[in-house]
């Protein structure tokens, strides 16, 4: 189906950024992934807005040119350039958007905003050869289930604080724990024995994630961290597992795909892929270069948006909902 839709006999190449957060991402696409290049960010703390964006400044030429080298592509080869023009943070969003912006003017290349949720649904899709599925997203500020209808994604269920792998983090540094903090937790995770129980807070189809962080943290230090880490993750995995499996019950769609930077989590998706498989659904979740924040993402939906017509780019939205895309590709 994707080969169809993605006219293989007219191959086009877009060029693609991505820096919503901690990565600065450039990738290649042409119906097939030429260049995923990139680098991240990392601190002692959370993430730094204004120093995450000057690491994404200094790196970002040695980015640019690595993928290029690799995708055998010059710039007058490409067809279109795209960037995250949001959800993400402010002075990251600009850096990317700021490069897009030169390349796409100098070379009188169309330019596109994507949305970055969006991308990582697209690369998800694309991945894993799917055509309609119940979308669980999850990553360091988002996490939504979601499905596609009538050219929008739906918003069957959502955080109501803070994102899953923020959540991650956040506990993860009360343990002394380096940004990312959540491939951490997880180690740790996998050798806990005593299940401690902890706030389990569903609203309705809506998550709720600060209650059980600040219990979490409260008992840091006073239990075996590799138990405490062992609760935590059950009980949020537990949490949107309950989630997705009502809005696929509600929407009956017969395929699970897993995205984000948290899907990279073993737990999970073992939690996921056994929900999906009592319901008769398939489940999937893409190789881990997929997963986590990259420039081809957003290459791929700058593309499948250049086919569709849609040539269009905006400022950054810091703030910019996945349910507010009109998606006709």
């Amino acid at each position: 189906m994707w080969q169809v839709w993605l006219h293989e006999d007219e191959a086009m190449t877009c060029l693609g950024f991505e820096s919503t957060a901690h990565t600065i991402g450039v990738g290649v696409f042409d119906n097939e992934c030429l260049a995923n290049e990139k680098e991240m960010y990392t601190t002692i703390g959370g993430i730094h807005p204004r120093e995450a964006s000057q690491f994404m400044t200094s790196r970002a030429h040695g980015v640019v040119r690595t993928a290029l080298e690799k995708s055998g592509k010059a710039i007058s080869d490409i067809d279109c350039v795209a960037f995250a023009q949001g959800p993400g943070l402010g002075p990251c969003l600009r850096v990317g958007a700021g490069l897009a912006r030169t390349i796409a003017h100098y070379y009188d290349k169309p330019l596109i905003g994507v949305n970055h949720c969006i991308a990582h649904i697209d690369v998800g899709k694309w991945a894993c050869d799917l055509e309609d599925p119940l979308v669980v997203y999850v990553s360091g500020a988002n996490t939504q289930v979601l499905g596609l209808k009538d050219e929008k994604y739906r918003v069957y269920g959502e955080t109501l604080d803070i994102g899953l792998g923020n959540a991650l983090d956040a506990f993860g540094r009360e343990l002394g724990m380096e940004f990312p903090a959540g491939p951490k937790v997880e180690k740790l995770a996998r050798e806990g024995k005593e299940f401690i129980e902890l706030p389990y807070s569903v609203k309705g189809m809506d998550l709720v994630f600060s209650g059980i962080l600040t219990a979490a943290k409260k008992l840091a230090g006073s239990v075996d961290d590799r138990d405490l880490c062992y609760s935590f993750q059950e009980h949020l995995f537990g949490m949107l597992v309950e989630v997705t499996e009502r809005a696929l019950a509600h929407t009956k769609k017969k395929e699970v795909l897993l995205v984000g930077g948290v899907a990279q989590n073993a737990r999970l998706v073992e939690m996921m892929r056994g929900m999906a498989k009592v319901h008769e659904a398939s489940f999937s979740v893409p190789p881990k270069e997929y997963n986590a924040d990259n420039g081809f993402m957003i290459a791929l939906s700058g593309q499948l948006m250049h086919d569709a017509g849609r040539d269009e780019a905006g400022d950054i939205n810091q703030f910019w909902r996945s349910d507010d895309v009109r998606v006709t590709w």
